[in-house]
């Protein structure tokens, strides 16, 4: 009744068999629409244990609750810690539902070829090791998809923006959902969410990564679980039912192994892996537990893209920095602006479709309304940065005339020993942008610059080390954080004008300096 094929314990298709009543029995506990899962885990499904060798799956109480929760929604997001078994009790639920539901398609996503290949593992050694008489007989078997003889499948794949497309999926399972690069897990989501929008089912897990991308945005709408009669509903606001366990919840963690732990890998990456809390995983300028505090608010008031979070004061002053782009569809133009001493951001405005002379038009309105509301335009700066597309800016400014911008022009000082032609606003350098980004870390971890933009905070959780100096992941942008910076070295030329602001700085910058990250340098294959 069994074949090997491909090296492997196989079990023939279409094949007539006899059973007996403990068998039948068996077969009937299986197929129980309720409880048929659980019982096949239970009994027939064996696993590797990295000590014992092959054994019985025998779930903890928590895997019983994920088993459950797989079974009882169609849509399951799942946030569970790292080596909590969640790849084991997937492999076993999906074993299952192929061999016992005909005519299924299961589709496989996982972040990388080898953890699909994991997962696949895990399911060739269960099905391999059952008995003939539960297992269903196979029509295709490799190492990358099974075709059982009623006619279902699984089929796994790495995940990219195409995976999956043209198929008819019946049950979706993606892992480590929140590792995917941001651009292939949005393309990949936009892509199969019709799919399963036609009766399919959807089973995503991870461990949480960034707070921004795909996998964590369907985690925080699953847990959105009220109606617009303030109801609690079992799902969230999309659909989804959002399940995760703690740490301590498997029985060979305690707090004894906590702090091993702990003194092995950190509290940030311990937070992030066991703690389930969405902290970023990448080298981040500012401090990622101080990222995970950062909320923002949302803006008191709209004029046009322009979002205001506070009103300006005539007993305070004003910085407005303008990071200007082509306006053309690419890179955004930012202005952000912040109040001095408070360093409070006040409003910021971000467009990519803007052309140069309305950047400068925008730039104006923000400082005239600033002017409105504090009665002169004694406490406003304003400034660019003038490196290549700023030349055009500084261009558009000149014909305006800048005496018809409210407020004063101020720029970088010419420093001593170089001979160069001064030019108006400021020119970013590899030196100034490291010591920007400095001042930034140091004022936000300190808790000395108030930042309310949910925009800039995004930016700010995906701000991380390339090379010797700090950009936006692939797929982010990073131009609010542009303005910023640039707002930052504005408020150093202000400094020695203004005591108030002296204070303020010396007390922030009372750290050391802050070193450029090391180069990465990447090599060929092991």
């Amino acid at each position: 009744m069994s074949k090997s094929l491909d090296g492997v314990l196989t079990k023939k298709a279409n094949q007539r068999e006899t059973f007996t009543e403990e068998q039948i029995a068996d077969l009937q506990a299986c197929m129980d629409p309720d409880t048929g899962y659980l019982h096949f885990c239970k009994h027939f499904f064996n696993i590797q244990h990295p000590v014992e060798g092959k054994m019985l799956f025998d779930p903890f109480q928590y895997q019983e609750r994920l088993l459950g929760s797989y079974h009882t929604h169609r849509f399951n997001i799942n946030m569970l810690p790292r080596q909590s078994g969640k790849t084991t009790t997937a492999a076993g639920y999906l074993l299952w539902y192929a061999m016992f539901h005909p005519d299924q398609t299961i589709l496989i996503a996982a972040h990388k070829y080898t953890g699909a290949q994991e997962i696949m593992q895990r399911i060739r050694y269960g099905y391999e090791l059952c008995p003939d008489y539960v297992r269903a007989g196979v029509v295709n078997y490799n190492k990358g998809s099974m075709e059982f003889e009623n006619g279902s499948r699984i089929v796994s794949a790495t995940t990219t923006g195409n995976t999956g497309r043209g198929m008819s999926i019946s049950l979706l399972y993606c892992d480590e959902f929140a590792f995917v690069n941001p651009g292939i897990a949005t393309e990949f989501w936009t892509s199969i969410s019709p799919t399963l929008a036609t009766g399919g089912r959807a089973i995503i897990t991870s461990t949480p990564n960034s707070d921004e991308d795909t996998f964590a945005t369907i985690w925080k709408e699953s847990q959105n679980k009220f109606d617009a009669n303030g109801n609690e509903q079992e799902v969230g606001i999309n659909g989804f039912h959002g399940f995760t366990a703690t740490w301590d919840e498997h029985p060979d963690r305690d707090e004894e192994w906590k702090e091993a732990e702990l003194g092995r890998i950190g509290e940030e990456r311990f937070r992030r892996e066991y703690g389930c809390e969405f902290l970023v995983y990448d080298e981040t300028l500012i401090n990622s537990i101080k990222l995970s505090t950062l909320d923002g608010t949302e803006p008191k008031l709209n004029m046009g893209q322009t979002r205001w979070y506070d009103d300006p004061k005539s007993t305070e002053s004003y910085v407005v920095a303008l990071d200007p782009s082509m306006g053309t569809g690419g890179d955004f133009a930012a202005i952000e602006v912040y109040e001095l001493p408070s360093y409070k951001q006040v409003a910021e405005w971000r467009h990519n479709e803007t052309p140069i002379p309305a950047q400068i038009r925008i730039l104006k309105d923000i400082t005239t309304y600033i002017q409105q509301k504090c009665g002169n335009a004694n406490n406003i700066y304003w400034s660019v940065e003038n490196n290549s597309i700023g030349e055009a800016a500084l261009i558009v400014i000149n014909d305006m005339g800048e005496e018809n911008i409210p407020g004063l022009f101020i720029s970088e000082p010419i420093r001593k020993g170089h001979v160069r032609k001064f030019r108006k606003g400021f020119n970013t350098t590899h030196g100034t942008k490291i010591t920007a980004c400095s001042r930034l870390k140091t004022m936000v971890e300190n808790d000395k610059l108030q930042i309310y933009s949910k925009p800039l905070i995004g930016e700010l959780k995906s701000f991380v080390a390339t090379g010797t100096s700090y950009k936006a992941k692939l797929g982010e942008t990073d131009d609010l954080i542009s303005a910023t910076l640039l707002a930052l070295r504005m408020m150093t030329v202000l400094r020695d004008w203004d005591p108030r602001i002296y204070n303020t700085f010396t007390q922030a910058e009372g750290e050391e300096p802050m070193q450029p990250p090391m180069p990465i340098f990447v090599t060929g294959g092991y």
